[in-house]
C-alpha cells in the first residue's frame, strides 16, 4: 500500500506543469498568461499548471510582446480592460509577431464586443469570472485545433523602434525600412533572438560564418561596423549593437542596457 500511495504521488508531481518565469525550457505546451491583476495571473497559473501546462506571465501589453518574442508560447489567454496598452492593441501586435492561438479571458459584458472579437480573429472567449475546469479544456480544445506549434514570424523592440521581419527578410528602424545584406541580416536576427543576452563570438562564428578560423572574429567587428553605420544614418549618436570586451555582442533593447 505505501509503495502504491508513493507512486501516485509521484504520478501527480509529474503531471504538473512548471512556470516559465522561473525556468525556461520544456517540452509542454507553454501558455501566456496576459493580465494587469497579478492575482489573477497567480490564479491562471496554478490552474494550468495542474493541467499539465508550462506558463509565462506578463502584466501589460508591452511585456507580453516582449515574452512572446522570448518564449514563443503556444498559446496566449489575454484580457481586454487592461491600462496603457489594451487587450485589442495588443492582440493586434501579437498577431504581427505570431500565429499562436489567443484566448480572451474578460469580464467584458458587451456581447457585441465579443463578437466583435471572435471577428478579428481571436479563437475563443472565457468570461470573468471562469470556471477553473473550463479554463484547461478550453485550452486543451484550441490547441487541437491549432495544430503545430506556431512559428515566430516577427521580433519586435518598442523599446528601440526595432522590427524585424522573418518572412520578408525586413527590417525597420524607427520607420525607416534598413536594406541588410543576407549575412548582416542573419547576425542581427540573431543578436534579436537571443535578446537580451550576449552572443558569444563562438556562436556567431558557428550560426554565420560556419567557422572558427582567427579570421572569424575581425569579420565579424567590420560587420558590426558596417551594421551600426547603417543604423545611425537613421537615428545618429544612438547605439544598438554593443560589443562586450573578449566575450561578443549583444542587442540592445533598451536603454537601460
Amino acid at each position: 500500500m505505501a509503495g502504491e500511495v508513493g507512486y501516485q504521488d509521484k504520478t501527480r508531481k509529474s503531471m504538473i506543469g512548471v512556470d516559465l518565469d522561473e525556468v525556461t525550457s520544456s517540452i509542454r505546451h507553454s501558455i501566456l498568461i496576459v493580465d494587469d491583476d497579478p492575482d489573477t495571473v497567480i490564479l491562471l497559473k496554478q490552474i494550468l499548471l495542474r493541467g499539465g501546462f508550462n506558463v509565462i506571465g506578463a502584466m501589460d501589453g508591452k511585456e507580453a510582446l516582449e515574452k512572446v518574442v522570448r518564449h514563443n508560447p503556444d498559446l496566449i489567454l489575454l484580457d481586454i480592460m487592461m491600462p496603457h496598452m489594451d487587450g485589442w492593441e495588443t492582440f493586434n501586435s501579437i498577431q504581427n509577431i505570431t500565429e499562436a492561438p489567443v484566448i480572451v479571458i474578460s469580464a467584458l459584458g458587451n456581447k457585441d464586443q465579443i463578437v466583435e472579437g471572435l471577428r478579428r480573429g481571436v479563437d475563443d472567449y472565457i468570461p470573468k469570472p471562469f470556471y477553473n475546469p473550463e479554463v484547461v479544456e478550453r485550452v486543451r480544445t484550441v490547441l487541437r485545433r491549432a495544430g503545430k506549434k506556431a512559428e515566430i514570424n516577427s521580433l519586435i523592440f518598442p523599446e528601440i523602434s526595432l522590427s524585424i521581419d522573418l518572412r520578408m527578410n525586413q527590417v525597420m528602424y524607427h520607420n525607416h525600412e534598413v536594406h541588410l545584406p543576407p549575412k548582416e541580416f542573419s547576425f542581427l536576427t540573431l543578436l534579436a533572438k537571443n535578446a537580451p543576452a550576449i552572443v558569444t563570438y563562438e556562436t556567431i562564428g558557428d550560426v554565420i560564418w560556419g567557422s572558427q578560423s582567427p579570421g572569424i572574429r575581425k569579420r565579424t567587428n567590420y560587420m558590426v561596423y558596417l551594421l551600426r553605420q547603417r543604423f545611425e544614418e537613421i537615428e545618429p549618436g544612438v547605439e544598438i549593437i554593443k560589443n562586450i570586451d573578449r566575450v561578443g555582442y549583444k542587442l540592445i533593447t533598451d536603454f537601460g542596457s
